[in-house]
């Protein structure tokens, strides 16, 4: 399977790619890259959104869930970088507004973090939630730092209306 390795302010990551489309991306390095097109524009795009000059990621995503985990990722990735979604807000735009904690689990299992943003989901009150990632909540609030959100999370946090 095609794979690329960067380093990022969040530790290394490599992204995975089959058919030319983004089908996962994980913490680590991997020794033997197999680089590709879709490949090379992840790992383009990626440095410029940890350099805070690209706030969209436009790469074709394939990633492996149920239709339920599908929809919550979708809604995920309407998600303006800079403002974040309550769990509770997320199940709402997926279809189903009682599944937060379905909401939670699709977080959890999302393949493709940082592009698909699950770092930007928070549980009500303004409360950081989870992180699976690498690093869990240090991960998930340096990257909300690179998109301007502390999570010293207050009022000016900047949640988004889904």
């Amino acid at each position: 399977m095609p794979q690329i390795s960067i380093n990022s302010p969040v530790g290394a990551i490599t992204v995975f790619a089959f058919d030319d489309q983004i089908v996962a991306l994980d913490w680590g390095f991997v020794d033997e890259m197999e680089p590709s097109p879709v490949l090379e524009e992840a790992k383009n795009q990626l440095n410029g959104y940890f350099a805070g000059k690209l706030i969209t990621f436009d790469l074709p995503l394939a990633p492996d869930g149920t239709d339920f985990q599908k929809a919550v990722w979708d809604a995920m990735c309407k998600i303006p970088a800079g403002k974040t979604a309550t769990y509770k807000e997320l199940a709402k735009a997926a279809g189903s507004p009682k599944a937060f904690q379905s909401v939670g689990t699709a977080c959890g299992l999302n393949p493709i973090p940082i592009i698909i943003p699950c770092h930007r989901i928070l549980a009500s009150g303004d409360k950081p939630g989870g992180y699976s990632g690498q690093g869990g909540l240090e991960t998930k609030r340096a990257l909300l730092k690179i998109e301007g959100v502390e999570l010293a999370l207050g009022s000016d946090q900047g949640s988004f209306d889904l």
